[in-house]
């Protein structure tokens, strides 16, 4: 892998991690006046409405005719419809602690997924740092509280999220033949036919029909978070997130996962004014440090001998081993939260 293409996803998926994370100033205020199916399905209107418009400007290149979709809908499918079914409701029903130590446990589904699927296994390095990232989330987590709900239904939306992020991660290096422009499409296409119509149904159900259509119009909170939530964390986020599983892989990429975590805590002191203890310092240290592990190269022991200049050359056998990785040819896809 060339530097260039290192340092660019990486890039991008600490990006993309701070746009989640920023995302909880935008949504606290949000979410006491909505159903959170009003506000996702505003959300992904918002975003699938923008992605087209670049489109239809020429800013945006979607070639989909003629390409195989199975591998975009299962992308679409994990996220954002499985991911944030499960995420939305699963928090609904669990503690914030619950939550967090669930959804902390979404680089290492990845890093498994990405064994199991993808057959890439992680070197010690991505191992040992994505270990050290999980155990920081849960103390910035678990710092907070210790209470529980003990819902059997939440911890199953949660496990959900988590599963349905790890197959996402792994989704998206197996749909080469997509841009992550023309992937992000189709992620914010299911997300607005799903949501959206879940949230017509809600409000026609209530009678609200109307109510729901007026909603950003007499809401200014409701409104700065569909703008945030559609534009920045579902188109530009998302494709970050493609750029950086495309460029530096699944188990590099979900090392950067954490980083949410430490920006929205750290966004929440700056801005709303909110506590943060010593061992919530302690895990965002953690946190940075175990991404800094994992994306550490690292030395190889031993340097291989030269050949004398008038030996000749071996035939190289052709293996997995000697075989650089090949990544798609995805150049990006869109943001969530």
């Amino acid at each position: 892998m060339k530097m260039r293409d290192t340092f660019l996803g990486c890039l991008c998926a600490l990006a993309c991690e701070t746009i989640f994370g920023l995302s909880y100033l935008f949504t606290k205020d949000a979410t006491g006046s909505a159903t959170p199916l009003a506000l996702l399905g505003w959300r992904f209107a918002v975003a699938l409405a923008a992605t087209g418009a670049l489109a239809a400007a020429g800013a945006v290149k979607l070639r989909l005719r003629g390409k195989p979709l199975r591998p975009l809908l299962a992308v679409a499918i994990a996220s954002p419809v499985l991911y944030f079914v499960g995420e939305t409701y699963g928090i609904a029903r669990t503690t914030a602690s619950e939550s967090g130590a669930f959804l902390a446990c979404i680089p290492i589904a990845a890093l498994v997924a990405s064994t199991a699927v993808l057959r890439k296994k992680p070197t010690p390095r991505q191992l040992a740092g994505i270990l050290v990232t999980f155990g920081g989330v849960l103390t910035t987590v678990l710092a907070v509280g210790r209470s529980a709900a003990f819902s059997p239904s939440g911890y199953a939306l949660l496990s959900l999220a988590v599963v349905a992020y790890a197959l996402y991660s792994v989704g998206v290096e197996k749909a080469a033949a997509f841009t992550g422009a023309e992937l992000t499409f189709g992620m914010l296409a299911a997300g607005a036919l799903v949501f959206g119509v879940a949230a017509a149904a809600e409000a026609a159900a209530a009678r609200s029909l109307a109510a729901l259509a007026a909603l950003p119009f007499r809401n200014p909170a409701f409104l700065r978070a569909v703008l945030f939530q559609g534009f920045a964390c579902s188109v530009v986020a998302f494709f970050l997130s493609n750029v950086a599983i495309a460029k530096i892989g699944v188990n590099r990429a979900a090392s950067f996962v954490g980083v949410a975590t430490v920006v929205s805590i750290a966004a929440g002191v700056a801005v709303l004014h909110e506590d943060f203890s010593a061992v919530q310092w302690l895990g965002a240290a953690l946190v940075v440090a175990g991404v800094c592990l994992a994306n550490s190269s690292s030395v190889p022991a031993r340097s291989a001998r030269r050949a004398p200049p008038s030996a000749k050359r071996a035939t190289p056998r052709c293996s997995a081993k000697s075989s650089p990785p090949r990544f798609g040819t995805r150049r990006g896809r869109l943001p969530g939260d």
